[in-house]
Protein backbone atom coordinates (compact mmCIF):
# COMPACT_ATOMS: atom_id res chain seq x y z
CA UNK A 1 0.00 0.00 0.00
CA UNK A 2 2.82 2.41 0.73
CA UNK A 3 2.90 2.69 -3.46
CA UNK A 4 -0.83 3.56 -3.93
CA UNK A 5 -0.10 7.50 -2.89
CA UNK A 6 3.09 8.15 -5.19
CA UNK A 7 1.27 6.21 -8.38
CA UNK A 8 -1.69 8.17 -7.75
CA UNK A 9 0.40 11.43 -7.93
CA UNK A 10 1.91 10.11 -10.68
CA UNK A 11 -0.82 9.18 -12.85
CA UNK A 12 -2.74 12.61 -11.54
CA UNK A 13 0.35 14.75 -13.21
CA UNK A 14 0.41 12.59 -15.57
CA UNK A 15 -3.18 13.32 -16.58
CA UNK A 16 -2.39 16.86 -15.89
CA UNK A 17 0.41 17.13 -17.97
CA UNK A 18 -1.24 15.71 -21.03
CA UNK A 19 -3.83 18.75 -20.72
CA UNK A 20 -0.43 21.00 -21.37
CA UNK A 21 -0.59 21.97 -17.01
CA UNK A 22 2.68 21.34 -16.94
CA UNK A 23 2.28 18.09 -14.72
CA UNK A 24 6.27 17.66 -14.56
CA UNK A 25 6.70 20.81 -12.50
CA UNK A 26 3.43 19.74 -10.27
CA UNK A 27 4.86 16.36 -9.56
CA UNK A 28 8.24 17.63 -8.51
CA UNK A 29 6.19 20.00 -5.91
CA UNK A 30 4.25 16.74 -4.70
CA UNK A 31 7.20 14.99 -4.26
CA UNK A 32 9.55 17.36 -2.72
CA UNK A 33 6.52 19.16 -0.66
CA UNK A 34 4.32 16.04 0.12
CA UNK A 35 5.84 12.65 -0.18
CA UNK A 36 9.28 14.45 1.40
CA UNK A 37 11.36 13.07 -1.59
CA UNK A 38 14.78 14.44 -1.83
CA UNK A 39 15.12 17.50 -4.28
CA UNK A 40 17.50 15.91 -5.89
CA UNK A 41 15.89 12.32 -6.67
CA UNK A 42 12.32 14.23 -7.19
CA UNK A 43 14.74 16.43 -10.21
CA UNK A 44 16.09 12.66 -11.61
CA UNK A 45 12.23 11.03 -11.91
CA UNK A 46 10.72 14.32 -13.09
CA UNK A 47 13.53 14.05 -15.88
CA UNK A 48 12.82 10.46 -16.38
CA UNK A 49 9.20 11.81 -16.25
CA UNK A 50 9.87 14.66 -19.14
CA UNK A 51 11.48 12.63 -21.38
CA UNK A 52 9.14 10.70 -23.15
CA UNK A 53 6.96 13.02 -23.24
CA UNK A 54 9.03 15.63 -25.01
CA UNK A 55 10.18 13.17 -27.08
CA UNK A 56 6.88 11.72 -28.14
CA UNK A 57 5.45 15.60 -28.62
CA UNK A 58 8.84 16.18 -30.88
CA UNK A 59 8.05 13.49 -32.88
CA UNK A 60 4.39 14.80 -33.23
CA UNK A 61 5.45 18.14 -34.15
CA UNK A 62 7.77 17.30 -36.96
CA UNK A 63 5.33 15.05 -38.49
CA UNK A 64 2.87 17.77 -38.16
CA UNK A 65 5.43 19.97 -39.99
CA UNK A 66 5.51 22.76 -36.88
CA UNK A 67 9.54 22.11 -36.47
CA UNK A 68 12.22 24.71 -37.95
CA UNK A 69 14.90 22.11 -38.35
CA UNK A 70 17.55 24.68 -39.18
CA UNK A 71 16.77 25.98 -35.73
CA UNK A 72 16.56 22.79 -34.29
CA UNK A 73 20.16 21.53 -35.43
CA UNK A 74 21.18 24.82 -34.66
CA UNK A 75 19.83 24.75 -30.89
CA UNK A 76 20.90 20.99 -30.60
CA UNK A 77 24.66 20.94 -29.22
CA UNK A 78 24.04 24.22 -27.09
CA UNK A 79 20.77 22.53 -25.42
CA UNK A 80 23.06 19.44 -24.78
CA UNK A 81 25.88 21.43 -23.40
CA UNK A 82 23.99 23.52 -21.10
CA UNK A 83 21.61 20.16 -19.71
CA UNK A 84 25.27 18.56 -19.28
CA UNK A 85 26.00 22.00 -17.06
CA UNK A 86 22.66 22.10 -15.45
CA UNK A 87 23.40 18.19 -14.38
CA UNK A 88 26.63 18.90 -13.31
CA UNK A 89 25.26 22.08 -11.26
CA UNK A 90 22.52 20.07 -9.48
CA UNK A 91 24.76 17.66 -8.04
CA UNK A 92 27.68 20.08 -7.34
CA UNK A 93 25.71 23.06 -5.68
CA UNK A 94 24.27 22.80 -2.26
CA UNK A 95 20.46 21.74 -2.33
CA UNK A 96 19.27 24.64 -0.59
CA UNK A 97 20.90 27.04 -2.84
CA UNK A 98 18.92 25.64 -5.65
CA UNK A 99 15.73 25.24 -3.53
CA UNK A 100 15.24 29.28 -3.63
CA UNK A 101 15.75 29.97 -7.50
CA UNK A 102 13.72 27.38 -8.63
CA UNK A 103 11.19 28.72 -5.90
CA UNK A 104 11.54 32.16 -7.29
CA UNK A 105 11.14 30.58 -10.45
CA UNK A 106 8.00 29.23 -10.04
CA UNK A 107 6.39 32.25 -8.69
CA UNK A 108 7.63 34.19 -11.46
CA UNK A 109 6.00 31.27 -13.69
CA UNK A 110 2.66 31.23 -11.98
CA UNK A 111 2.53 35.16 -12.19
CA UNK A 112 3.22 35.13 -15.76
CA UNK A 113 -0.03 32.89 -16.15
CA UNK A 114 -2.26 36.06 -14.88
CA UNK A 115 -1.27 38.39 -17.66
CA UNK A 116 -2.63 37.41 -20.86
CA UNK A 117 -0.19 36.34 -23.74
CA UNK A 118 0.41 38.97 -26.83
CA UNK A 119 -1.23 37.63 -30.14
Amino acid sequence: MNFLIPALCGFGCGIISAWGVGGGTLLLLVMTLVLGVDQRTAQGINLLFFLPTALSALLCHIRSGFVDKPTLKAAAVPAVLLALAGAWAATALDVELLRKPFGVYLLLSGVSLLWPQKK
